[in-house]
């Protein structure tokens, strides 16, 4: 079992010492599926980059802004964002730690 508490605990933490204001762990990988917890600090940023086949950003604390071209969402804490297929960049508004979920090498099917 994961405690998602603990481990935003831990990685806002070690966010808040990295000289680049982030922290993440892969927590689950089973087949294609992916999940990895990652903390920000305030003004942080994951900088542009591709999409998996499918995602999902689910915002544990703070809040985030997800940037793209067409689409620009600024998810808080409790919810969850279905992530779109196009590149994108993510911005922390405020210390936050998120939970990625990814499914990768699978067909790109509809999108909800």
């Amino acid at each position: 079992m994961i405690d998602l508490t603990a481990l935003a605990d831990q990685h806002l933490e070690s966010a808040r010492t990295d000289p680049h204001g982030r922290s993440a762990e892969l927590v689950a990988h089973d087949g294609e599926l992916r999940q990895t917890v990652l903390a920000l600090t305030a003004g942080s940023r994951l900088g542009e980059h591709n999409s998996p086949a499918a995602a999902t950003l689910q915002v544990l604390r703070g809040r985030v802004r997800v940037e793209s071209d067409d689409v620009q969402a600024e998810p808080g804490a409790g919810e969850l964002w279905v992530l779109t297929h196009e590149r994108h960049s993510v911005v922390a508004l405020e210390d936050s730690v998120f939970l990625l979920t990814t499914v990768t090498n699978v067909d790109r099917g509809t999108y909800a």
